[in-house]
């Protein structure tokens, strides 16, 4: 029993077997402590001005960055990681065509915290059904140490494959026991929580989550990172975020100020030349900016 830990240059067959059975494995050592730092860097200006929750669940002392495609460039690199994509793919691409970024946030809980709520985060789409389709893949990044004491992530093991009102018992519920550096992948059937922290220091983690191309994702990446700031970015990273189609039609793109009427059903990438495009007067996200202003 018990959260089962994989070397850094673990294989995605073993880290998919571990999920399918137990539904969170920890992948030790992944960051170099240059990464940690530049991610440190990139959050702490946005956390030093953030505020607690206002719930139990979000927490009275933690803080909850979002946005962070528009404003860690070290935390689009741990969404691109190669691995975790791969298992992404692996995992979720079997229910429909293509995956997609979900949700980013970099959490920090502060000492005297309590224990959040068990729950599972395909709740955001209706509740917990008994899993046929996977519906995310999510991975919490340890920008410190996650201990017992400091609040790391409980989860129960399994619990993907319970009936929807069985309720863990104590000896049932494991703690994502991590250094830093290392990242946590669960699945989103499985019930898991925020831990409670006792200690006298902060937990702060990057959660990055994925989901399939044909789901409505929980955090607007449209709205976190638009047009202005995504063009800057590298375009496997836009596409990833859902600047593409999801599929033969999801996410089509109309340029409302195409008054000739040539571009009825267009791919976003095409908006930022990631793809061919034959039609040379197609308009640009400066110009879509400017125009909607």
């Amino acid at each position: 029993m018990g959260i089962k830990h994989l070397n850094s240059d673990a294989h995605v067959d073993e880290i998919l077997e571990i999920l399918e059975e137990d539904a969170g494995v920890i992948i030790d050592d992944v960051l170099t402590k240059d990464q940690l730092n530049n991610i440190t860097q990139d959050i702490h200006p946005f956390l030093g001005n953030t505020r607690e929750g206002k719930d139990e669940f979000t927490g009275f002392k933690t803080k909850r960055v979002g946005a962070l495609m528009a404003r860690s460039p070290e935390c689009r690199n741990l969404a691109l990681d190669p691995l975790i994509n791969e298992v992404s793919k692996r995992f979720l691409e079997p229910h429909g065509e293509g995956y997609q970024l979900h949700f980013t946030s970099a959490i920090n809980i502060g000492p005297g915290e309590t224990q959040q709520i068990l729950h599972r985060d395909r709740g955001v789409w209706g509740g917990y059904i008994p899993r046929k389709i996977e519906t995310q893949l999510s991975t919490v990044w340890a920008i410190t140490d996650f201990t017992k004491e400091n609040g790391a992530t409980q989860l129960v093991p399994g619990s993907h494959k319970w009936n929807k009102n069985r309720e863990p018992t104590d000896e049932e519920i494991d703690y994502a026991e991590m250094n830093a550096g290392s990242v946590f992948i669960y699945t989103g059937s499985v019930m898991h929580a925020g831990g409670n922290n006792i200690s006298d220091e902060n937990r702060m983690g990057v959660f990055i989550h994925y989901a399939p191309s044909w789901l409505r994702q929980e955090e607007n990446q449209y709205l976190s990172c638009p047009p202005e700031i995504a063009k800057t970015l590298d375009p496997e990273l836009r596409s990833l975020m859902g600047y593409s189609k999801g599929g033969y039609v999801l996410g089509f793109f109309t340029d409302p100020y195409d008054k000739e009427g040539k571009l009825e059903s267009v791919s976003p990438e095409k908006i930022f030349g990631d793809s061919a495009d034959k039609f040379e007067n197609l308009t640009t996200p400066d110009k879509l900016v400017k125009e909607s202003s």
